[in-house]
């Protein structure tokens, strides 16, 4: 019992060593990623891969054409209501 103790004890300290100089190790050139909101539902995604939209000269961003539309339809509604 004693060594298979000894032995999990090993493991996970070399796997923390591992991990330790996977963090410490080359610095990575990624560039930070900017977060926007959809106004629809309030999720955060990338700007990148985000849906853009420009309502009333507003560049607005959304998650999925879903959520787009959603929006479009609710300016409309707006829009006519006066």
């Amino acid at each position: 019992m004693r060594r298979f103790a000894g032995w999990l004890l090993r493991d996970a300290a070399a796997a923390t060593q591992q991990s330790a100089d996977a963090v410490s190790g080359p610095q990575t050139t990624e560039v930070a990623r900017r977060l926007v909101r959809d106004p629809v539902c309030g999720m955060h995604i990338d700007e990148t891969l985000s849906i853009p939209f420009r309502a009333e000269g507003e560049l607005m961003h959304f998650c999925s054409t879903a959520c787009r539309d959603k929006f479009a339809v609710s300016v409309q509604k707006m829009a006519a209501n006066g």
